[in-house]
């Protein structure tokens, strides 16, 4: 089987000027922040997982978290158009790269806004956080590209957290995992798997039971555990301080190599 790939871009040096929404600012040490990142790239690797660089985005502060610049179902990328206009310059290197990598690509068009942290893949269905840096024309655009493919997209209100991520992830089983005080709408999923941690509602599917989560969540580790999950613990406080977590640091392609 031939490896799966995440997409992964090296910290700006610029990292600590990152925007900040529902967060106090705190300083940020971008060396401590490089090694993090360092470490969890070979996490990465140790899993089973070959890491793809894209070009950096030296004078883009966020462009580290490279999962808000592309979207990808299948072998198709959306290209994102942030919310956030300082975010803007992040979404070249990432189209060069998905392209370089097999994707066909489009785009999310003005004046929709689309930001990757919003989207959460379960199986075929696409939820969509809409309200904070992906509006209704986003979404509509997303619909477009990925419905033709066999996606479901179900739009889901974000008003508490950065993205719908922040909020919530999924478990391999399709249980969506979040922390009640972020989800504004724990109907909308099939299945929900409340945590006692903000931290611990973002997990990455790393293969078998084996998930990436952030060392900040230690209690929510241990849940997971007590129900026959391996959990694979990373340090990204830097990142943890703009409001980063463990999924939006890669762009997992899974449906191309798996």
């Amino acid at each position: 089987m031939p490896s799966q790939k995440a997409l992964i871009r090296r910290p700006s040096p610029r990292l600590a000027e990152g925007l900040v929404t529902h967060l106090e600012r705190t300083p940020v040490d971008t060396g401590l922040a490089l090694r993090q990142w360092e470490a969890y790239a070979a996490t990465l690797n140790r899993h089973g997982w070959e890491t793809f660089e894209a070009a950096p985005a030296d004078d883009c502060p966020d462009s580290v978290f490279v999962e808000d610049a592309v979207v990808v179902f299948r072998n198709v990328a959306l290209i994102a158009r942030p919310g956030a206009e300082s975010r803007r310059g992040e979404t070249a290197g990432a189209e060069e790269a998905v392209a370089r990598l097999g994707c066909s690509v489009n785009w999310v068009w003005e004046p929709g806004t689309l930001e990757g942290g919003d989207v959460l893949k379960v199986g075929d269905t696409l939820y969509v956080g809409r309200g904070g840096r992906t509006n209704a024309e986003g979404v509509r655009q997303l619909r477009a590209v990925f419905e033709p493919l066999g996606a479901r997209v179900v739009a889901v209100p974000v008003a508490s957290a950065l993205h719908l991520k922040s909020a919530v992830t999924a478990l391999p089983d399709g249980t969506v995992l979040g922390y009640e005080p972020l989800v504004d709408s724990a109907s909308l999923f099939p299945r929900f798997l409340p945590v006692p941690e903000e931290a611990g509602a973002h997990v990455v599917l790393l293969g078998g039971s084996r998930l990436l989560m952030a060392a900040s969540a230690p209690k929510s580790a241990d849940l997971l555990a007590d129900l026959g999950f391996d959990p694979v613990l990373v340090d990204i406080s830097e990142f943890e301080k703009l409001e980063g977590c463990v999924t939006c640091l890669s762009v997992r392609l899974r449906e191309l190599y798996a």
